[in-house]
């Protein structure tokens, strides 16, 4: 589906994403369309070191090394960034050959005629790529700063809705789980991955000395689904409020089966990743989590939010392991949300940026043009 099918289709022509409605159909009123200086396009890799190591179903991290992207013209400086999904072979080298690839598309192109660029990166890199989140973060930056004004009037989001983010606490020995829910005082939902390895103990850890709500990340880790689904009523007494991705993307119709008898709303992860795939797993799924990082970057994540909307799935944001940056995209679309699980730059030692405030649960937005992130010091 490209971009005209998509906007008739889902009644957006017309919204705040369309420039002339926001501000002025640039050339003719406030901005000019015309390309007059040639944008630079710059990267570089750092190294996030965690709090605690991340284990999931697939292995275990003690750092994750991000791509950060910077777009540069008419002296201003868009900031993106690249999270990665290791299991699906991605990482920092990979992101920097696909970037090569792109690059010469976001330097030449007219960075107003914004609309088109997912569909042409696309067409250069089809397979999921981080790369193409972070330059389309790092544009939308630029443009928000350009136009003196937040990325989420640009999609004419109310930022007056908050919704509360989950905070993951990593598997590890009960004890030591029952510290990092100690140490997650200050955030009001609770998110753990199940492994397959000692999972009612790990929930019975919490629940010892929490009753906050818990969502579980099984990352496709059942394949039968009669004990998919004895797992599930007993999380479900447990007081889980939802389970992401119990099963593999292949096993659909075990997923539908599942949805069918599950007590808690079933969520897809890695089942979807881009607009295309939701209208596939329709009907499988109650929702779909939402991910920068697979999406491409904010202009195809609004697109699957509407689209969604649509086919009466609940919408979830999630994350990579990822800085202020790749979060702060992300809460741009958070009003547009049901559920929030944007914790992954609370979960890194070393944040090269600032700008994003959590406040009783909630992120709120500095407001500043852009995503409204600053780096800390010199990048």
């Amino acid at each position: 589906m490209n971009r005209k099918e998509f906007l008739t289709f889902s009644g957006l022509a017309g919204t705040g994403l369309v420039f002339n409605k926001a501000f002025g159909t640039p050339g003719i009123n406030t901005f000019s369309s015309e390309n007059k200086s040639k944008a630079t396009i710059t990267y570089k890799k750092i190294r996030l070191e965690l709090y605690h190591p991340w284990t999931i179903t697939r292995g275990t991290a003690a750092y994750k090394e991000n791509v950060f992207v910077f777009y540069k013209k008419d002296g201003i400086t868009g900031i993106g960034e690249a999270g990665h999904m290791t299991a699906a072979g991605q990482d920092a080298d990979r992101t920097i050959r696909e970037l090569k690839q792109l690059i010469s598309l976001y330097e030449n192109e007219n960075p107003w005629y914004f609309d088109a660029m997912p569909d042409k990166a696309r067409k250069i890199l089809p397979e999921l790529s981080p790369a193409k989140a972070a330059l389309d973060i790092a544009l939308m930056d630029w443009l928000g700063k350009k136009a003196n004004m937040p990325v989420y009037q640009f999609f004419g989001v109310n930022q007056d809705r908050k919704v509360d983010t989950s905070f993951s606490i990593g598997r590890d020995t009960p004890e030591v789980m029952k510290q990092k829910v100690q140490e997650a005082r200050p955030y009001k939902i609770l998110k753990v991955k199940i492994t397959g390895q000692n999972d009612k103990e790990a929930i019975e850890a919490i629940r010892s000395v929490s009753n906050k709500p818990i969502r579980v990340d099984v990352n496709e880790g059942w394949k039968d689904k009669e004990k998919a689904i004895r797992e599930i009523e007993w999380l479900a007494n447990q007081g889980i409020e939802f389970i992401e991705q119990p099963m593999p993307v292949g096993m659909l119709n075990e997923t539908r089966w599942l949805r069918e008898r599950s007590p808690v709303p079933i969520v897809a992860d890695e089942a979807v990743n881009t607009s295309a795939d939701v209208l596939k797993i329709a009907g499988a799924y109650d929702g779909i989590n939402i991910k920068l990082m697979k999406s491409g970057g904010l202009l195809e994540a609004f697109r699957m939010t509407h689209l969604a909307r649509l086919l009466n799935m609940d919408i979830m944001l999630g994350c990579m392991i990822e800085s202020s940056v790749g979060i702060a995209a992300a809460v741009q679309l958070q009003s547009l949300a049901r559920w929030v699980d944007l914790d992954g730059n609370l979960l890194i030692r070393n944040d090269p940026f600032t700008g994003l405030t959590f406040k009783d649960g909630y992120w709120v937005l500095s407001g500043d043009p852009g995503i409204g992130i600053k780096p800390k010091a010199q990048i």
